[in-house]
């Protein structure tokens, strides 16, 4: 991965001055970037947050402590979009590691609680730094073929896309309207379907049980710290496979994002900060912070400004607006543990189902190694732990040991 290219540049003050301040065309040149920015940061949170908050929940996480990690990292996410965007001048966005949410949500509590899971955590962060201070590794991880990462992911997302099913079934009531609510806008508003989904669930849980809703004690969030324990259990189950799939599902393809819009990143300082970000938060329940892969092109496109050395004011924008989201973690804690769990697993689930669609594209579309990619994708699905291992490491030793026994020779 690179690591010392010098930030894009299109134009200079000298060649191509901006408009005079106070012209129509300076303020439409703002609004573009600035409403690109606003959009980008609401359609992360409000598509994911629900997800963050259930894998949080599910390695053992009290309400919380849950709203202390969702607290911190929008707090690390919109510091570090707006310290990238005006130092580089280049649309970083920056966003929770939405694949190691799934991770965690299917991880299960630890043996020992949830201080194994911070320390889990904290280990991953650190292999992000040392990822940007050392080339080699990153060079490895880039080595895994890709289609066998895109079955773990897939295999991850699974269960948790099985939920919606589940919860038509149990909860009528509640996750049809929602269902309801997700098909309609996915044809015609698509980037707000999650967002509506889970507005539909909320009222629809308001209108059935408004008395679960008349307890919700204090919304203002405030950090809580755990101290982290670790384990080689913890290591192996959740620090390995977040880091992977981490770097895997976010930072490469947010690299290549980046790339593809004319763009070169300054990837050490961007995985060193991330990753140190990941490490002081780990405590506090920020469980990874890294590149925005999905969300990425909304700020790094010719959607946020025709012009490319303007669009970093979109990531910059959207991180300003993560730091007024992450005031709302209480609220949203508060909300989520009012409703039925597996509703909330069918809102997350809901979110996720166009990114296994895409996961499972990839698995399958090349025939060469198609076999790995299956075996890798079935294991991690099962759900399987075995001598205190989860299913995603098993997964991923099973599809590799299978991708070089059957890889023909040179």
């Amino acid at each position: 991965m690179p690591t010392t290219e010098p930030e894009h540049r299109t134009r200079s003050a000298e060649t191509d001055p901006a408009p005079p301040g106070g012209s129509p065309e300076a303020a439409t040149s703002l609004s573009q970037p600035l409403s690109a920015g606003l959009v980008t940061a609401i359609v992360g949170f409000s598509s994911s947050f629900v997800l963050v908050l259930t894998g949080l929940r599910t390695v053992g996480a009290d309400p919380r402590q849950a709203v202390s990690g969702l607290l911190l990292l929008c707090l690390a996410m919109g510091g570090l979009a707006i310290w990238f965007g005006l130092r580089h001048r280049q649309p970083v966005s920056i966003a929770w590691s939405t694949p190691g949410a799934a991770l965690l949500a299917n991880a299960g509590h630890q043996s020992g609680g949830y201080r194994y899971a911070v320390g889990a955590f904290l280990i991953s962060g650190l292999l992000i730094v040392l990822t940007g201070l050392w080339g080699p590794l990153g060079r490895w991880i880039s080595a895994i073929p890709g289609q066998l990462t895109t079955a773990l992911l897939a295999g991850v997302l699974l269960p948790l896309c099985l939920a919606p099913v589940r919860a038509a079934d149990q909860l009528p009531g509640l996750a049809l309207p929602a269902i309801a609510a997700w098909a309609l806008l996915s044809r015609y508003a698509r980037r707000w379907a999650t967002p509506g989904a889970l507005a539909t669930a909320l009222a629809a849980l308001l209108v059935e049980r408004p008395h679960l809703f008349s307890h919700t004690g204090g919304l203002l969030p405030t950090p809580t710290f755990t101290a982290p324990a670790f384990s080689l259990a913890a290591t192996v189950s959740i620090a390995l496979p977040l880091y992977v799939i981490t770097m895997a599902s976010q930072n490469i393809p947010g690299i290549a994002v980046l790339t593809h819009f004319g763009y070169r990143p300054r990837t050490r300082p961007i995985l060193v900060g991330t990753g140190l970000a990941t490490a002081v938060g780990a405590a506090g329940g920020a469980y990874m912070v890294n590149l925005a892969a999905i969300t990425a092109a909304l700020a790094a496109g010719p959607d946020a400004h025709p012009d490319r050395d303007r669009r970093w004011i979109a990531s910059v924008t959207g991180g300003a607006v993560y730091l007024l989201l992450g005031l709302t973690a209480g609220c949203s804690v508060a909300l989520l543990s009012a409703a039925p769990p597996l509703l909330v697993e069918a809102a997350a689930g809901l979110a996720l189902l166009g990114t296994l669609g895409s996961a499972l594209a990839a698995t399958l579309a090349q025939e060469e190694g198609r076999e790995a990619a299956v075996i890798t994708f079935v294991v991690c699905a099962s759900g399987v732990t075995a001598f205190g291992i989860g299913a995603p490491v098993w997964a991923l030793l099973a599809g590799l040991g299978w991708y070089v026994l059957l890889r023909k020779p040179v």
